[in-house]
Formats: structure tokens, sequence, C-alpha cells
């Protein structure tokens, strides 16, 4: 699969041994940055993300800062973008099996082996569609 991911200064360090988990486990990884710590707006890295997702050039994206917060905002305003930031791996399971979710945000502050743990369940979880299917076409249609 190919996956897009992307980090603010204070999600360098997670980003690294992500994508040396990814690669160990024969995913394709596009990494758009950032590649210090130095830093660097979330909203930027975000975009990237989100674009690649959208435009169908990844499959799924990752994005990593302090809290997850910022990039969860940010790539969600892109059309087709169903970001989920999750802290807990039962939401990472139902955010792929309910919401179809193709963009996992994450918390640096939240520790490496969670955050791991997180990511592992969201990439080998599949979307159940159904009556869930309903829904993420009413989210994608939504003008709230």
């Amino acid at each position: 699969m190919n996956i897009a991911i992307g980090n603010d200064h204070r999600g360098y360090k997670l980003k690294l041994k992500i994508i040396e988990w990814l690669k160990a486990s024969k995913h394709k990884v596009e990494d758009v940055g950032a590649f210090s710590e130095e830093s660097a707006d979330y909203p930027d890295f975000a975009g990237k993300v989100a674009r690649m997702v959208a435009d169908g050039e990844a499959a799924r994206g990752i994005l990593i800062c302090g809290t997850g917060i910022g990039m969860s905002i940010s790539a969600n305003k892109m059309p087709g973008i169903r970001a989920a930031l999750v802290y807990k791996p039962e939401y990472a399971a139902l955010t792929r099996m309910h919401n179809d979710a193709n963009i996992l945000c994450l918390g640096e502050m939240n520790g490496d082996d969670l955050n791991m743990e997180v990511l592992k369940i969201f990439m080998s979880t599949e979307f159940e569609g159904g009556r869930h299917q309903r829904r993420v076409d009413k989210i994608s249609g939504c003008c709230c």
C-alpha cells in the first residue's frame, strides 16, 4: 500500500520509527516532511498528505504533531479526507471499520509505544461497509 506521511518538528522522531515499520511491513512510503526537528508549521504538511490521499496518489496518510489536533483539523479541510485523531487502540479499529478513515493523526505526546500500537491496528483494519457506507457517503456530501 502507498502511504503518505508528514509531520511537524514535534513528530519528526516518531515519523522515523513509523517509516521503518511501514517499510518492514512492505508498504511504500512517501515522506513529505518535515525533515528535522527545526520548527515547522503543521498545516503545510497536513495539506500535502491530504492532497496525495484525496488525489489517489496514496491509499492512506499518517500525520504527526505534538497532539495530533492541528493535523486533524488541517487535513479535514480537504474534500474526500476523513482524518482521525486516534489515541486508543480500539478507536483505531473503529475509525477504519465504521468511518473508513483514510488519514491517521497521531500526537507525539502520547508516546511511541501507544502510537505504534494504534498505527498497527489502523493499518491492518478494513472498512466494514454496509450501513457504515451510507454514513460515510453523508460525510462526503455534508454541508452542515
